[in-house]
């Protein structure tokens, strides 16, 4: 068992190093397949041995083999990030298709979550490649039940919607399109949950951000990362939250 969960953590971080692609050229509008990995700053194509998954970052010390610039630790960040939860997921659902759906959920997550840092943006493209695979998990799936899903994705983009017209725009329409993705994948029990937790977690890491003075009250703090780490936790841990809740409320 040892030797697969080992097998599972590399193929996670191998995923995690086409994500870093992703990452960099989705809100660059370039293609994900041409050209060829290379360095973003001399533009030499990288050899097999120069993209092994956080190894190649540590032998070559964050620098570039042919021109010596400073490679961002996003990279391996992004590599092992992936590599963990995967193996999580893999552990919390074994092999099955909820443990692929909600792979590829995390997988998206990344991508989101570090672009919205960057770029300040959700990219339109990978919320709609999120729906028509969530789409496509319901269909399989679909003996199990596809409502849950529905309300979730109806949920999930919902209530965003409201707090966004409520508050004049105070909410991104990336955002909402992240949420109804994710109730697409999670059901609408995992959404409120997912809903619950973004909002505490983006409430004290606003304020830890603010205090520490990285940003100030008037600067854009994305919310896409709040939403993702609130999905993951949801995801391993949301019926015990709510069960949780659900017994406080009762006394």
């Amino acid at each position: 068992m040892f030797i697969l969960y080992v097998l599972v953590f590399i193929f996670g971080t191998i995923i995690g190093s086409f994500l870093n692609a992703v990452i960099y050229r989705v809100p660059r509008n370039e293609s994900i397949v041409y050209p060829p990995s290379h360095c973003a700053n001399c533009q030499h194509e990288l050899k097999p041995y120069d993209l092994i998954p956080i190894v190649s970052y540590i032998v070559l010390r964050g620098k570039c083999r042919y021109c010596g610039n400073r490679i961002s630790i996003r990279y391996p960040i992004v590599e092992l990030l992936t590599g963990l939860i995967y193996l999580i997921l893999f552990v919390y659902f074994g092999i099955s298709i909820k443990s692929l759906s909600y792979a590829f959920l995390a997988s998206l997550l990344i991508v989101i979550s570090f672009i919205d840092m960057e770029h300040k943006i959700i990219p339109n493209k990978i919320i709609l490649i999120g729906l028509i695979v969530g789409a496509s998990f319901r269909l399989i799936t679909i003996n199990y039940g596809v409502w849950d899903y529905i309300v979730g994705f109806l949920v999930g983009g919902g209530v965003l919607l409201l707090i966004s017209l409520l508050s004049g725009g105070g909410m991104g329409g990336g955002d909402i399109k992240l949420m109804a993705m994710i109730g697409l994948f999670v059901g609408w029990k995992l959404t409120v949950s997912t809903l619950f937790l973004a909002v505490v977690l983006g409430a004290i890491g606003g304020v830890a951000l603010i205090l520490f003075k990285i940003k100030t009250r008037k600067d854009y703090i994305p919310f896409g990362p709040y939403i993702s780490i609130g999905c993951v936790i949801s995801i391993l841990y949301g019926y015990d939250l709510l069960n949780l809740y659900i017994k406080l409320i009762r006394g």
